[in-house]
């Protein structure tokens, strides 16, 4: 073929093998079968077929498009592909971009219309080269206008990292100098020993890869697009030189967390100390992805009431240890807020309502408090929330929006317009056991000079002690909600809040849960997980152990 490209049977699959880039409009299919199967080429069968795409016809489709790709037609790919305008661009700026000089596709055994395939491709940058090998799929559709089986585009068929729009593989030099980012005492972190810290990693070393002394080495790397996108590394073909970065990352308290969020299909947690605000450990599963520790956004259910419960103990409307009303139900501008299976409580201290997560307790208090806005005050006042966090990467600085009526009552106990990530609510805990919000950061002030967010004021001694106590009562009362999770914890001092979520669309509620344990403050979220004290709340315990 005037591409390069060759077709083999090996072990029952096909293999496709290019050796340089062709161009030309030469026909793949008849190339690799030798004649016809009743198709007129890549234009497809003489009649509109319809239905399912049939097992033949799958791995008719994953033929042309491979070979076309491995062979550097671009033009073909796309024709083989139900987005051609799409996929014809992406496929040439892939090789072009990525500097493929050779390429070689093994697919496997389809699995209904998905065939598995594995990419092993030399890399050619400036007389350097290197071996890139990993895997992707496609999936095969019949095309709504012609009845064709074409592959089914999307950029990850090309690499399972494009998934961002805009997003390019390029190789080049890189665009910032390497770092040896290191733990506290000194020990080095990577991403093959704490896979949640890839993308960490990676945003550290953009932002601090000069400042830390680096230089640049050549990579094949994912540009995620603009300026401040994340550079994610694929394959280094020639090391720069590492610059030493210090974090506040605990490697003990990392490794913790990184096997607890291992247990679920979607969890994170991070952990802080709430004497500094110093990040000890931030994990997420799966790993290598998006950092929902940091940048996530949900609804954080009970454990909110954190907030809520300093701005009433602030207000003068509650004591922690003066009877409040906890009936089964409260109706707040006709919308009814209910407890946990219509549970009540009566006579019972504040602290014991906060204790047993009494929604109704907190929903009562509204029409005392006198102000829809206050919340959003109070969140942002006292525990830095939506404060423009300068922790080292990006993150969510967290969201409490200005609501009326039935949508204010609900953000009371963390629902309606109220949106946090595990840092936020890790942070909140740490202000309770602090008595004073310190701006969460994984890297120090002083190497890059930015400016740390800061809250207006401090809760006073009592509020403090009285919220602290009610955290520990949660923790260590029999009837607590947190109590059989927290009796793990080998700490002298521990609270904690329990918390659930609903999301619309899922079956389960999201988990969340929340403690200290002396001078580590750790939050969760694993979603879908139910009941915070199910699947958060170990994960939380695990993590405060290794403290």
């Amino acid at each position: 073929m005037r591409s390069g490209v060759k077709v083999a049977i090996v072990g029952g699959v096909f293999v496709v093998v290019a050796s340089g880039v062709g161009y030309g409009g030469y026909n793949l299919w008849t190339g690799i079968t030798g004649g016809s199967d009743g198709s007129t080429g890549m234009s497809g069968p003489t009649g509109k077929k319809t239905g399912p795409v049939t097992s033949d016809e799958v791995t008719q489709a994953a033929r042309q498009f491979l070979s076309a790709w491995a062979g550097g037609e671009a033009e073909l790919a796309g024709q083989a592909t139900n987005d051609p305008a799409s996929a014809q661009p992406s496929v040439a700026v892939f090789r072009e971009e990525a500097k493929v000089s050779a390429m070689t596709v093994t697919p496997g055994p389809a699995s209904g219309t998905t065939v598995p395939f594995t990419v092993k491709a030399t890399i050619t940058y400036e007389n350097v080269s290197k071996p890139w090998t990993y895997s992707s799929k496609l999936t095969v559709v019949r095309g709504l206008t012609t009845g064709r089986p074409l592959v089914d585009w999307k950029p990850s068929v090309l690499h399972p990292k494009l998934t961002t729009p805009g997003a390019v593989i390029r190789t080049g030099a890189a665009t910032s100098g390497e770092i040896e980012a290191v733990d506290r005492k000194g020990r080095v972190l990577t991403a093959q020993e704490y896979p949640s810290l890839g993308p960490v990693l990676d945003q550290l070393r953009e932002r601090y890869g000069s400042t830390a002394g680096g230089t640049p080495g050549i990579e094949t790397y994912l540009d995620s697009g603009g300026p401040q996108g994340p550079k994610t590394t694929l394959l280094t073909l020639a090391k720069g030189k590492a610059g030493k970065l210090q974090t506040t990352i605990d490697a003990d308290v990392q490794a913790a967390a990184e096997k607890a969020v291992a247990r679920y299909g979607h969890a994170s947690v991070v952990a802080v100390q709430p004497s500094t605000g110093a990040v000890r450990a931030v994990a997420n599963s799966p790993a290598g992805g998006f950092n929902t520790a940091f940048s996530g956004s949900k609804a954080p259910g009970s454990t909110m009431k954190i907030v809520t419960a300093a701005l009433l103990l602030e207000k003068g409307l509650v004591k922690a240890d003066q009877a409040t009303e906890c009936p089964p139900t409260a109706m707040y501008y006709g919308r009814t807020f209910r407890n946990l299976d219509g549970f009540s409580l009566d006579g019972a201290t504040f602290a014991k309502s906060f204790a047993r997560s009494c929604n109704t307790a907190f929903i009562k208090k509204i029409d005392d408090v006198g102000d829809d806005s206050a919340l959003v005050t109070e969140a942002s006042e006292v525990f830095g929330i939506g404060r423009d966090w300068k922790t080292g990467i990006p993150s969510f600085d967290g969201r409490v929006l200005p609501a009326t009526g039935g949508e204010a009552a609900a953000e009371y106990i963390g629902q309606g317009g109220v949106q946090m990530s595990p840092l936020n609510i890790a942070s909140i805990t740490a202000t309770a056991k602090n008595g004073g919000f310190k701006q969460p950061y994984l890297v120090a002030q002083d190497v890059d000079d930015r400016e740390f967010a800061t809250a207006d004021r401090k809760l006073s001694p009592s509020v403090a002690r009285q919220l602290r106590d009610m955290m520990r009562q949660t923790a260590t009362a029999g009837y607590g909600t947190a109590s059989g999770v927290m009796s793990s914890v080998r700490a002298g001092d521990k609270g904690a809040k329990t918390g659930s979520a609903e999301v619309d669309g899922q079956t389960a509620s999201d988990s969340w849960f929340t403690a200290f344990a002396d001078d580590l403050a750790a939050a969760a979220l694993v979603e879908g997980g139910g009941h915070g004290v199910d699947a958060a709340g170990p994960l939380v315990a695990k993590v405060l152990n290794a403290g």
